[in-house]
């Protein structure tokens, strides 16, 4: 109960609270004019005069009632409090206009858009305020009862809508935090395989320059294909940044794909098989095996010392597609290495999808990426 008490306490004001608009400025001028007008249809208000021009000058509190709820819910409620001292002490009849009713929307504002401790301080003033007008008016018990129910009902009103905007706002922090996690990881996958081919194509250049200039210009020519795909890609995210649901990424690239990574005229030579027995893959498995093959490769041609092969392999098995990237170069010292964001990246993509994922070395050696995948997406 204390953790609750200091929670609500330390709970901080909304920050999508809207500036003062002419719909505000609106409700301020009919109140007025009404609160006017029923001091003059009513003859037998006691006080007239000086009634009418608490009513009046207490409604500007109503533009300040979400920039600054609890002082606005002060000033509405203590002329409300100060008319119910009066009536009392001068056993007076009625004082109260209807008018005086938008001490509810102050009331409303103050748990809608106020702070914790301004909630606690403000509620509790309302509180006395309430109890003093209903001895004042020398209320029955069916009064007290409506008039408690009704202030009850106004709390409950703005902490639903608080609660409802507070969950709609965390659930657009949610989403736009996988969304930044699903470029980052669209960025790493694509953009850091197209670097490191132009990386390992330009050390091949270097070598191949100065005995084979023949074949400089076909490393070039990768070079240049790499470097296009890359910007490719790059403009294509920076659209969907920019312009969101209006530009949607060129068509993801799947199994079917992946015999364009295969390579056997460079070191290491990369060699890709797939046994998929006709299996029609579900969108996302397909799309997400072509990103763990493709970042499984780039580690590979990245971190493989000794590398003279990799093996991209994928087949069906039963209900499930199995990944298999393996390079044959030397194992790291270290035979646990902290992942990087590669690494994370396929993980969370394969727990994503109801998959499974290991990397580790091989048990001969190298380097051995496993991802097991459904083929079907569960719902």
């Amino acid at each position: 109960m204390n953790t609750v008490g200091r929670s609500l306490w330390h709970e901080p004001r909304p920050a999508d609270a809207p500036p003062v608009g002419r719909l505000d400025w609106l409700l301020v001028g009919v109140l007025a004019v009404a609160a006017v007008a029923e001091s003059v249809l009513r003859p037998d208000l006691a006080w007239r005069p000086a009634v009418t021009v608490l009513a009046v000058a207490m409604l500007p509190a109503l533009l300040w009632r979400r920039s600054h709820p609890l002082v606005a819910a002060l000033v509405g409620w203590g002329v409300a409090g100060l008319l119910s001292v009066l009536q009392l002490t001068a056993h007076t009849g009625e004082l109260g206009l209807d008018a005086m009713l938008a001490v509810l929307i102050l009331l409303y504002s103050l748990v809608r858009w106020g702070s914790g401790r301004e909630v606690v301080l403000g509620t509790a003033c309302v509180a006395v305020v309430v109890t003093l007008g209903m001895y004042a008016s020398s209320t029955g018990w069916a009064d007290v009862f409506g008039g408690t129910v009704l202030v009850l009902l106004i709390v409950a009103l703005a902490v639903v809508f608080r609660y409802r905007a507070d969950l709609w706002h965390r659930r657009q922090r949610e989403i736009r935090n996988q969304e930044r996690v699903a470029l980052a990881r669209e960025l790493h996958d694509t953009v850091a395989h197209h670097v490191s081919a132009i990386a390992v194509q330009a050390q091949a250049g270097g070598v191949v320059a100065g005995t084979q200039p023949e074949k400089a210009a076909d490393v070039l020519a990768v070079i240049e294909s790499e470097a296009s795909r890359t910007l490719a890609e790059m403009r294509s995210m920076v659209r969907v940044l920019r312009e969101g649901d209006a530009v949607t990424y060129s068509p993801r690239r799947g199994v079917a794909d992946l015999p364009a990574l295969a390579r056997a005229d460079a070191t290491p030579v990369v060699e890709v098989s797939l046994d998929l027995s006709s299996a029609r893959l579900a969108g996302p498995v397909d799309a997400a095996l072509y990103r763990l093959a493709q970042e499984s490769l780039t580690n590979a041609l990245r971190h493989a010392r000794g590398a003279t092969r990799v093996g991209i392999d994928v087949r069906r098995e039963s209900d499930t597609v199995r990944l298999r990237v393996a390079d044959d170069g030397r194992t790291e010292p270290d035979p646990a290495p902290e992942p990087g964001f590669g690494l994370l990246g396929m993980a969370e993509r394969a727990r994503l999808l109801g998959g499974s994922f290991s990397a580790g070395p091989g048990p001969r050696g190298g380097w051995v990426v496993e991802a097991v995948l459904p083929v079907e997406v569960l719902p």
